[in-house]
């Protein structure tokens, strides 16, 4: 996700060299420098010298140990924190960043690496607008924003739309499996999985009435309603999503408890 934001950032026209990374990986700060010009750094102070906003872009279990060390650098110059480390609460994130230090949790998923995100943005109300505005810029940059009223939304926006991408990916695959069982040829199979998962998103995009979507496709009597029949009042489809969406959702809640702060 980092790589991807430092990407989004560079196409909007960002310079690469006010741009830095701490990285620890010696390949990996060597492939980020020769891919993108920006600054890679294996010390995380060097690297948020002079920011203005800094983002966490690590694994839930690595955030209080790559933050707790900047706490006192963090504290002098008051950037905006910008974390997209899964799960990890707002309440964590001031503990291990220090008292004034505005910190806004992201929650984007994985088309952001190809600029078509979608990321859930939450901050306290003490955050000011001006910081608020600096992050949705950082986040902008690879995909569409919203904000959300309550940090507890944030596991929902994990459970939809961080972790939606995966559910999509499963249904065109099983659909495809599916037609493969039935003779399709397995290339075309897939050709046509992908490029109904394409252009589904597309008009979806251009129009955001899913329900109008899903009625025009369909027909009274026909192929669409049969099929939609087997998923809905047979199978229980609702009741799958929703089981699937609180067990996201309370994967979420667990990784808060299990690398927070704590009490």
């Amino acid at each position: 996700m980092g790589r991807a934001l430092v990407g989004g950032l560079l196409r909007r026209g960002i310079a690469p060299r006010s741009i830095s990374v701490g990285e620890p990986s010696g390949p990996a700060r060597a492939s980020l420098e020769k891919e993108f010009g920006c600054s890679a750094l294996p010390d995380n102070e060097q690297a948020i010298a002079g920011a203005s906003i800094v983002v966490i872009a690590v694994k839930p279990q690595q955030a209080a140990h790559v933050l707790a060390p900047l706490r006192s650098r963090l504290a002098e110059v008051a950037p905006v924190i910008v974390s997209v480390a899964a799960g990890i609460e707002t309440r964590s994130l001031e503990t291990w960043c220090g008292e004034g230090v505005p910190v806004v949790r992201a929650m984007p998923n994985r088309p952001a690496l190809v600029g078509a995100g979608a990321t859930g943005l939450y901050a306290r109300p003490h955050v000011s607008a001006g910081a608020r505005e600096r992050a949705e810029t950082v986040m902008r940059a690879v995909g569409a924003v919203v904000w959300v009223s309550e940090e507890s939304h944030l596991d929902l926006v994990t459970a939809l739309s961080g972790s939606g991408p995966a559910y999509f990916f499963l249904l065109a695959e099983t659909m495809m499996q599916a037609a493969v069982r039935r003779g399709l040829d397995p290339e075309a199979a897939r050709a046509l999985a992908v490029e109904t998962l394409h252009g589904a998103g597309v008009l979806a995009h251009s129009s955001g009435d899913l329900a109008r979507l899903r009625a025009e496709v369909t027909s009274k009597g026909g192929t669409t309603e049969a099929a939609l029949r087997v998923f809905g009042a047979e199978n229980g489809m609702g009741e799958l999503v929703q089981r699937a969406i609180d067990a996201a959702a309370q994967r979420s809640r667990e990784l808060a408890r299990q690398f927070g702060a704590g009490d």
